[in-house]
């Protein structure tokens, strides 16, 4: 459908499209999911033949009355926003089951609706599409400009070398605060950051409320996420987060913390980054908690209320953003292969930022440095980690990668990979 005529603008292609035509074909509805003004809507509008949009009143009173009328219409059909209407899913379902053929819908949703037992979960009949902020390589607009690409690394291709840095790191503050949500990426600086604020404030006062029962102020909620960007790419346990919270809420216990944590799960306003769990060769145990992003790097630096310029006197703040703005994209890059992105940490220290898995069970694993004088270190410390490992991780092992916010692209003598985020493509 074209999005100039029927929405007033025109498509920018997301990385998501391959995805969305890939399980269109797949199955019989597709539901994609992510945080509110991720570009959900126009993603599904550029691959359907007709639409309905549940937040419209007029929508929303016909899924009352006359529900199946909402389903007729060209294929695919946008059913946008359905968790508005949560009890339209099982007729979605029931609809596939009675029609031949794939691709008949497109589901958007930038919240998880509790869990109802009269709501079939769709498997085998509706694939989940996770769409996230733009990333560097979309915000940047590299097109067809050579780099590193996630596919190659795993097919053993190597870059060619570009001992050129794209930027600075001036260039690399500016680029983390600059939203990956489409509509405010090309709005100026000042403008953007209180959309931001404004974003994390709708949250608080009026997203959340609506998903769970909230036993503190809204104010609680905006501080929690405050707490969760000033501790993006680390891992912090509730019972810090729930100090953080106590000057606003003094009882707060950290399984409320865990409660109100989830519920922006189900926002897609936090993400979780869980943890990779190999065998090792030493007696060491693995950590297994979970480290949290916010949707957008330039939504965490709002929360803390920084600026470029501020940040930019932040080296240490800089290095967390940066990092979480690596894990964002390489998810988003790794859907494109069906893999997933965690952690690794043992007990004696030695951790991996990123370990990229596939379904067959073949890795990678990938260090994050935001200056080109730290690569080495970068380097030493993914052979350090990898050696902890155990025969079958080590044999299943496909690429050592650094990435850096000012580097060059190489490849080391050790055969580790480097380049910087503006290189890595899909």
């Amino acid at each position: 459908m074209d999005t100039l005529k029927t929405l007033g603008f025109a498509y920018r292609r997301r990385l998501a499209d391959t995805l969305v035509q890939e399980y269109l074909a797949a199955a019989g509805a597709v539901l994609i999911e992510g945080p509110r003004a991720c570009g959900k809507t126009m993603t599904a509008m550029n691959a359907a033949a007709s639409f309905a949009l549940f937040d419209d009143p007029a929508t929303f009173e016909l899924t009352q009355i006359a529900p199946d009328k909402v389903l007729e219409g060209a294929k695919p059909k946008l059913l946008d926003e359905w968790q508005i209407a949560p009890t339209m899913w099982n007729l979605v379902r029931r609809k596939v089951d009675m029609t031949p053929g794939k691709g008949l819908f497109i589901l958007t949703g930038s919240a998880v609706p509790a869990d109802d037992t009269t709501r079939h979960t769709g498997a085998g009949r509706i694939l989940r599409l996770r769409q996230r902020t733009l990333t560097w390589f979309e915000k940047l607009g590299a097109g067809e400009l050579e780099g590193v690409t996630l596919a190659g690394l795993f097919d053993g291709k190597v870059p060619s070398a570009d001992l050129s840095s794209p930027m600075t790191y001036s260039g690399v503050v500016r680029e983390l605060v600059r939203p990956g949500f489409p509509a405010l990426t090309d709005l100026q600086p000042k403008q953007a950051f209180r959309l931001l604020r404004d974003f994390i404030d709708e949250v608080a006062r009026a997203d959340l409320p609506r998903l769970v029962d909230l036993r503190h102020d809204p104010t609680v909620i905006g501080r929690l996420i405050v707490a969760l960007a000033r501790s993006v790419a680390s891992d912090v346990s509730f019972a810090t987060l729930a100090k953080d919270l106590r000057n606003l809420a003094p009882s707060i216990r950290p399984q409320t913390v865990a409660s109100y944590v989830a519920a922006l799960e189900r926002l897609f306003v936090v993400e979780p980054q869980g943890a990779w769990t190999p065998r090792l060769r030493s007696r060491a145990r693995l950590r297994r908690a979970a480290k949290f992003h916010l949707a957008d790097p330039a939504l965490a630096a709002a929360a803390l209320g920084v600026d470029a310029a501020g940040l930019e006197e932040d080296p240490q703040t800089v290095g967390l953003l940066f990092e979480s703005a690596v894990i964002h994209d390489l998810r988003v890059l790794a859907d494109l292969i069906d893999g997933e992105v965690r952690h690794f940490r043992d007990s004696n220290g030695y951790e991996i930022d990123a370990v990229v898995t596939l379904p067959n069970g073949r890795w990678g694993a990938v260090e994050v440095k935001l200056g080109s004088g730290q690569i080495g270190e970068g380097a030493r410390s993914l052979a350090r980690a990898v050696e902890q490992l155990g025969p079958e991780a080590k044999t299943k092992l496909a690429f050592r990668l650094v990435i850096s916010g000012t580097g060059p692209t190489l490849v080391m003598d050790d055969g580790t990979v480097t380049c910087p985020l503006a290189a890595l493509r899909p």
